[in-house]
């Protein structure tokens, strides 16, 4: 992880040396939905118990773990033992265990009496100062601390540095009474409540600390929930008061990303376990991949879906694949928010001046003193990989570098002791922490800064320090944001909406460098970095603010009025992205506590949709956790695409060029005064008018009670879009004096 600015992609984790054991299985039983496939050399399963009975022995083991190893102990078929090839028992709110096996024992315990499934899990990757006075949310009012002291977020990450001052409990009372969390290897307070490490590399957790050693789970924590701490900086970059959504509310801590290591699905299953048993309220997931997986194969997805049935929301990063193209979303399961990244109005700049007096401006966080007059150096190929510098005579120089094959993958000529950088980016918008003076400059800026080094015998340049400059376009779709559309539900629009992820400050970890660079021997206590990963702790935090004054809203109530506020971004600056790259608009956490109507869902609907999308019984068991689910009552000739869940949000994929019509139902739930009346209104661009037309039928709805439901279904047709990728966008709002009730509809080939 040597570059914290995005989500480096890091080794698979679970798979231990042994002459026998081939993989790491994550083997789950039906009771729960445990079936939390999703690292490499990996396998999990589903069998159904009536339930975990969690009674111990003598020794300490439950039922449920000899449970667990009497099943496992039918398949080996060597000298080792079940106790040798267990990882970890879920035995709280899932019921399974993860164990180490070779592909023909995965395959015989598959087709075990009552087991569902075994397959591979695989290795996730971890994908402010301004952000929250941009998005137009003060500072939480001293009466209404009390309602956040009894809200608990469960931070799934790389853990967290205790010392920082943004975790700091002074003032703070006892946790909420129906806390059941632990603290392992860490001393808790009253505002980090539990922490515990899951299982790091999938093994056991005896011994291992849930302290931060890389950041990102210090920086995720305080955005969601930081204490107020006054004149931060990064070395005098982004000064002012850092500060999360929910100061007042608590930490629940659970280390699932490892450096070097990554984010294990037996990790995540373990925490996922732990989390829900605990008594969370909230569960903030910056973690992802570069594609989205089938849901039966997904962590997040089967985690968050046992989350949502004990009232527990889940928030997670869209991705950080944005720049090879659309339909990378990566946590798209309806059950879960989707978070995409934006802008701030804040922007840091950097300068270099060539030899020949041209001057470029690019982006970086470089707080080092300005470097004067240094030998400009383009190495073989253009390579600025440790391996590739090796050799060369790089010292004191300032070094071109090309970018490399991912973003955030480092780029290290530090090592090669080289003075500076110049790198030439993909993702323009974002500025990174540079362990050495240096900026990343755009493809033209670098072909001219090449020209001038090919048109002289001594080509040097000048570096100066960052500056801070406005942004007024903004919020605009961060270019590394992964887009839509949802390749495994096309009908529903992931990601759901957008917040700030560039250039955010929050509290880092001692035990790092801002940069991870082994040769940065700097030490901040809070650190600027990019990313879908910061994000979602901004709408973890929102959640978690809604919670704190609905405590007995639905997490899918509580997704719909974090959606329905979102503000519009189809503004000048976003003008080449649609909702599939930022949903619904930017969080508007403020507005989020008082939406007026909520679309909600149950358990129920979300299988109902999975049967109509054609889900067979083995696979909605490993989702459901239970093979008494059926479908046997559920059509699956309408709805296949998700459409028919009532969802905030309208999206259709349709044939390009042809005719269509297209069907939502909907239910809202009043949620505000007891009488209201809403009207109905539909936005359509005068360009999307040509093609689209849209109805709502009834158009006006009346209410007389709180709680109160009303359908209403939206009709759109029209022509699709003539080619790939084109859309065509809408939004339907609900309206009268009190509240904008907006939901997007998107229409795409």
């Amino acid at each position: 992880m040597a570059n914290k600015g995005f989500a480096v992609p890091v080794a698979a984790v679970g798979a231990l040396p042994s002459a026998t054991v081939g993989k790491v299985f994550a083997v789950c039983l039906r009771f729960f939905a445990v079936c939390l496939g999703h690292t490499v050399n990996s396998f999990t399963s589903c069998t159904h118990l009536a339930s975990p009975d969690l009674s111990e022995s003598e020794d300490g083991v439950s039922d449920v773990e000899f449970a667990h190893h009497d099943l496992l102990n039918q398949v080996l078929d060597d000298s080792s033992s079940a106790s040798d090839r267990i990882l970890r028992s879920y035995k709280r709110s899932l019921n399974g265990f993860a164990a180490r096996l070779t592909e023909q024992e995965a395959h015989e315990l598959s087709s075990m009496d009552g087991v569902v499934s075994v397959f591979p899990s695989r290795t996730y990757e971890p994908l402010t100062t301004r952000s929250w006075d941009f998005l137009g949310f003060p500072q939480t009012p001293k009466e209404e601390l009390p309602l956040e002291g009894d809200v608990i977020v469960g931070m799934l990450d790389t853990g967290i540095w205790p010392d920082s001052p943004s975790f700091s409990d002074d003032g703070f009372g006892p946790p909420p009474s129906r806390w059941k969390g632990a603290c392992q290897n860490f001393t808790c307070n009253n505002k980090i409540i539990g922490a515990t490490p899951a299982n790091g590399a999938g093994g056991s957790s005896d011994g291992l600390s849930p302290l931060d050693d890389v950041g990102h789970g210090s920086h995720t924590a305080s955005t969601v929930a930081g204490r107020p701490v006054g004149n931060v900086s990064f070395n005098g970059l982004a000064a002012g008061v850092a500060r999360g959504a929910v100061p007042g509310a608590r930490l629940a801590v659970y280390k699932v990303c490892w450096e070097g290591g990554g984010c294990g699905g037996a990790d995540i299953l373990a925490a996922f376990d732990d989390a829900i048993a605990d008594g969370v309220d909230v569960i903030s997931f910056s973690i992802g991949g570069s594609l989205p997986s089938p849901y039966f194969r997904d962590a997040a997805a089967i985690g968050s879906f046992h989350a949502v049935r004990r009232g527990v929301v889940t928030s997670t990063s869209a991705g950080n694949s944005g720049l090879p193209g659309g339909g990378r979303v990566c946590n798209v399961a309806p059950w879960m928010l989707s978070v995409a990244a934006s802008s701030i109005d804040r922007r840091f700049t950097d300068t270099i001046v060539l030899g020949n007096g041209d001057t470029f401006v690019g982006a970086s966080i470089n707080t080092f003193p300005t470097l004067t007059n240094a030998t400009l150096a383009f190495p073989t190929n253009g390579s600025c990989d440790p391996d590739d510098l090796t050799g060369g005579s790089y010292r004191g120089k300032i070094v071109l570098c090309l970018p490399p094959a991912q973003i955030g993958h480092p780029v290290d000529p530090l090592s090669a002791d080289a003075a500076g950088a110049v790198i030439l980016t993909r993702a323009p918008d974002v500025a990174f922490v540079l362990p050495l003076p240096g900026l990343t400059v755009t493809r033209d800026q670098f072909d001219q800064i090449m020209a001038y080094v090919n048109s002289t015998s001594n080509p040097v340049a000048t570096i100066g320090r960052t500056e801070t400059t406005g942004n007024p376009q903004a919020p605009v779709a961060a270019s590394f944001s992964s887009p839509g559309p949802n390749l495994i539900t096309p009908g529903i629009l992931k990601p759901d909406l957008s917040a700030p992820g560039i250039d955010i400050i929050a509290a880092w970890t001692m035990l790092s460098s801002p940069t991870g660079n082994p040769k940065d021997n700097r030490k901040a206590p809070y650190n600027i970095i990019s990313g879908t990963s910061m994000a979602c702790p901004h709408t973890s935090g929102a959640a978690a603010y809604v919670k704190s004054f609905h405590r007995d809203w639905s997490p899918a109530m509580i997704m719909s009025a974090l959606i329905t506020t979102a503000t519009p971004m189809n503004s000048a600056g976003n003008s080449g992205w649609t909702a599939l790259k930022y949903g619904a608009g930017q969080l508007s956490p403020a507005t989020a506590r008082d939406p007026g109507l909520v679309y909600d869902a149950s358990e129920g609907d979300y299988v109902a949709m999975l049967c109509a999308q054609g889900y067979n019984a083995t696979q909605l068991a490993l989702i459901t956790g239970s093979n008494a689910t059926s479908c046997a009552d559920v059509s699956r000739s309408a709805g296949s695409s998700g459409s028919d869940l009532n969802y905030p949000t309208m999206a259709a994929r349709v044939e390009q060029g042809k005719n269509f019509t297209v069907r939502f139902p909907r239910t809202v739930t009043n949620v505000g005064a007891a009488s209201a009346v809403y009207d109905a209104k539909v936005l359509l661009s005068a360009e999307a008018a040509k093609d689209l037309a849209v109805e709502v039928s009834p158009s006006k709805l009346e209410f007389t009670a709180q709680n109160q439901k009303a359908s209403f279904t939206v009709t759109v047709s029209g022509v699709a879009p003539a080619a790939e990728g084109q859309v065509h966008s809408a939004a339907v709002v609900w309206y009268n004096d009190e509240h904008q009730v907006r939901s997007p509809v998107v229409v795409y080939a």
